[in-house]
């Protein structure tokens, strides 16, 4: 089974994600680059910028230090944007963005820990206007993510709340003691070695396509290491799920014929019947 996924049944559990590039193809936030300036929200430059910074972060991820870059950055750029206005962009262009960039093998994963009977958590860095909506596309069960102070609606550039690093460990932790979660039993994903945290809090770590330093983590921890590479549209994934096994079909098989053969038995008997054949529809009533 994928990920090693094992049923507990006698304990509440849960698998904890991490978002960008462990769920997603991409950093969730910097994919609503362009669709922020074409709504007007940035400018061209940013818009750039925003493109360049996004390359730079699918070539060799992230580190602490380019982490607290970004997150200066975002915070610069969005202070004074509408929280209203950035909610509707999302909205209108989730499917279209996101859709196409969520890997199969997580979907599927995600699938079989709802199946087992585990709570689905994503945990991201990127702001809760763009996770939470993410987090409603996989049917994920609660959210874990960066909020900005807002004030009259309005960002103001100052962080409320930082999702990164120990953080999400304590952010696991709290949710363990709310929702009585055994952490032993419980599951995480991520890509960076900034999540190792959040990796070491939980009994079943999995580094996920992992960033150099969390390769090496996983290798000397002798943590299991998944590669995901196949985006797939969740349209997509449910046009492809495999066709019923061959028991299913022979049962649907029999029971076609079951109704069939009743079918020709009451069409038999409705012919030795003269008197109701030639009866019109008020004669009937």
């Amino acid at each position: 089974m994928l990920g090693g996924v094992e049923n507990h049944s006698l304990r509440r559990t849960a698998a904890f994600f991490d978002l960008d590039k462990t769920v997603i193809a991409k950093s969730s936030t910097l994919t609503f680059g362009k669709s922020f300036y074409q709504g007007g929200l940035i400018n061209r430059r940013a818009a750039l910028r925003t493109a360049y910074t996004q390359f730079v972060f699918l070539l060799g991820g992230a580190d602490h230090e380019q982490m607290e870059r970004m997150r200066k950055y975002l915070s610069e750029l969005c202070r004074g944007w509408n929280v209203h206005q950035v909610r509707e962009i999302v909205a209108e262009t989730l499917h279209e963005l996101i859709d196409p960039i969520i890997y199969d093998e997580a979907a599927s994963l995600i699938e079989e820990h709802h199946a087992a009977g585990r709570d689905v958590v994503i945990v991201s860095t990127s702001g809760a206007e763009v996770v939470e909506p993410i987090g409603r596309l996989l049917d994920a069960d609660r959210v874990v993510a960066t909020r900005m102070v807002v004030e009259d609606d309005v960002f103001t550039g100052e962080v409320e709340y930082y999702a990164y690093g120990p953080t999400k460990a304590e952010a696991v932790r709290e949710l363990a003691a709310s929702e009585g979660y055994d952490l032993a039993g419980c599951y995480a994903y991520s890509d960076s070695a900034t999540d190792l945290p959040m990796l070491e809090a939980v009994g079943h770590p999995h580094a996920v396509n992992p960033d150099r330093a969390l390769r090496r983590e996983a290798a000397a921890r002798e943590w299991p290491v998944l590669t995901f590479s196949r985006p797939v549209r969740l349209k997509q994934r449910v046009a492809a799920l495999p066709m019923p096994s061959r028991p299913a079909l022979l049962t649907a098989a029999a029971v076609g014929a079951v109704t069939a053969a009743v079918g020709l038995l009451w069409l038999a008997g409705r012919r030795h019947t003269p008197r109701q054949r030639c009866r019109t529809p008020r004669q009937r009533s």
